[in-house]
């Protein structure tokens, strides 16, 4: 098979996950915990999407799983947090813009991956 079809192929199999929150910042400790989940995310490999939202590349399902274990695992007790996956073609098909006009999209951050 040639080139192409192993590129397009790879354009689904790799995902985005996504981790979507809305949590308490009323009290000290709530910013504390909300600033931690934050950190988390950022050590892990995460990069911040928008203030609430932070995304991370995987190349594989498999990859994903083990990203989105750990969000679970710090969970913080109060608030929201959403996780979705989306293919790498999904994500290249989404439109930005900054007020009415279009963004340049920006390259995604460098993973480094050992196998």
């Amino acid at each position: 098979m040639d080139e192409s079809f192993y590129s397009r192929l790879n354009q689904y199999r790799s995902l985005w996950v996504l981790v979507f929150f809305d949590l308490p910042t009323e009290t000290r400790k709530d910013r504390k915990t909300a600033t931690s989940f934050r950190k988390k995310l950022l050590d892990d490999g995460f990069s911040m999407f928008q203030f609430s939202i932070y995304m991370r590349f995987s190349a594989s399902r498999e990859n994903a799983e083990v990203h989105i274990k750990r969000v679970k695992k710090n969970l913080p007790p109060k608030g929201k947090v959403g996780i979705m996956c989306i293919t790498d073609r999904q994500f290249g098909m989404m439109e930005l813009f900054y007020g009415t006009k279009p963004a340049e999209k920006e390259p995604p951050s460098q993973q480094l991956e050992l196998f």
